[in-house]
Formats: structure tokens, C-alpha cells, sequence
């Protein structure tokens, strides 16, 4: 169950589609260029999760926040 629930939250995180972040832009930028890695490995894409200092970084979505703490 707990594996589910870590599978949906990861789905979710992926589809977000937050347009006034600056990570976004960052992203967006990465895509365009099929850059994986920015800032000194600050900021990665992997498995079309966004990475920052290691950590699944979830866009300013208030509602998917919530969700997930």
C-alpha cells in the first residue's frame, strides 16, 4: 500500500504544470537544450523527476504539497 501511495505522489510530481516557477523556467530550459544537469549538479533531471541538491523537488503546487506531507 505504502508503495502505491509513493507511485501516485511520483506520478503526480511529474505531471504538475506550475508555469510561474523559476524552476520551471530552469527545466523548461534543460528540455530545449537536452541538458541533464545545471549548476554545478544542483538542479538535474532524472527520470523526468527535477532534482535539486539531490532532492525530488515538487513545484509550487500548494495542493500536491499538502498532499504529500
Amino acid at each position: 500500500m505504502i508503495e502505491e501511495a509513493k507511485e501516485e505522489i511520483i506520478k503526480k510530481i511529474k505531471k504538475s504544470e506550475v508555469k510561474d516557477d523559476e524552476m520551471v523556467k530552469a527545466v523548461e530550459e534543460m528540455k530545449k537544450t537536452r541538458v541533464k544537469v545545471l549548476k554545478n549538479d544542483e538542479q538535474q533531471i532524472e527520470d523526468d523527476l527535477v532534482l535539486k541538491e539531490g532532492k525530488v523537488y515538487v513545484l509550487r503546487d500548494e495542493e500536491l504539497r499538502l498532499e504529500i506531507i
